[in-house]
């Protein structure tokens, strides 16, 4: 791996990589914030819990660690945080021709595609389940318990990842996700191009369906400003909250007054999901 960057942050380190992706025939980049706990010992760092953050689209590994105030409050709990790109990027890895937001570059939605051109690099379900992983744990010697965040489609990514891996991650959550990709503009237009027509396939990639079908192995917790433009277009929220009640008391959806899809509204809660991680990464330690 490339060290890109190293800074202090509240007693611990914020460290970009690079590194030579096997799944996505590609460099990525990935961000790490170390708290100053793990940094006391070997045996401190190889046991700290760690959670996984999933950014939104455009985004890439530093906008969750810069904007969101993160840093401060996993310090004081002695969480690891670690952020991958939303997508492959370089040369030679496709984009969508007319340079949309929504597809392409940044806009991996955390599938593994299997259709040309996109099929070569766009395997980030891969990508964050088994490679960075296993990455950070044998190269970083990072291997305490995991849990899994995101945002809008980091959102999805992390509902539908820690869903289809409840021995991986012990506990999930979300801001303003993608709950129901299946059945709204941004989702059919990435499903479409990145898994094909079979609309069967998709459903591995819907929180919506894999909570119709199984039964809920880690608890929950969803924040969703009432303010948000991509409310009721694209995030199916209504969907969601159908999908969680027979999962009772373990999965919670949050509606707030005022609140839109910004980092302003990520950085107003981050502490309570933050807070809410470490109390069951504790409990699997």
């Amino acid at each position: 791996m490339k060290l890109l960057s190293q800074q202090s942050s509240f007693g611990g380190h914020y460290i970009r990589y690079q590194h030579a992706s096997s799944v996505n025939h590609c460099d990525m980049v990935f961000s790490v914030f170390i708290p100053p706990q793990a940094l006391r010992s070997p045996e401190s760092l190889k046991a700290a819990p760690v959670v996984y953050w999933l950014s939104g689209l455009t985004c890439t590994d530093e906008n969750f660690m810069q904007k969101s105030g993160a840093h401060r409050v996993a310090a004081e709990l002695g969480l690891i945080l670690v952020a991958p790109d939303t997508s492959p990027r370089g040369a030679g890895v496709p984009d969508d021709e007319d340079g949309a937001y929504d597809f392409g570059l940044g806009a991996g939605f955390y599938v593994n595609a299997t259709q040309a051109p996109w099929a070569t690099h766009y395997h980030m379900r891969d990508y964050i389940v088994e490679e960075l992983p296993r990455l950070v744990q044998t190269k970083l010697s990072i291997q305490g318990p995991a849990s899994i965040s995101g945002h809008s489609m980091g959102g999805h990514g992390a509902l539908t990842i820690g869903l289809s891996n409840p021995d991986k991650y012990v506990s999930i959550s979300a801001f303003s996700p993608i709950s129901n990709p299946v059945n709204c503009p941004w989702g059919v237009k990435a499903f479409s191009n990145y898994l094909g027509s079979d609309k069967e396939t998709w459903a591995q990639y819907d929180a919506c369906s894999l909570l119709s079908r199984e039964s809920l192995g880690q608890a929950i917790l969803v924040d969703q400003g009432l303010d948000d433009q991509f409310l009721e277009a694209q995030l199916g929220i209504p969907a969601l909250q159908k999908a969680l009640k027979k999962h009772g008391d373990s999965a919670r959806v949050r509606m707030h007054a005022g609140y839109d899809h910004s980092y302003y509204f990520i950085a107003s809660f981050i502490e309570e999901h933050l807070r809410f991680h470490a109390e069951h990464l504790a409990s699997a330690t």
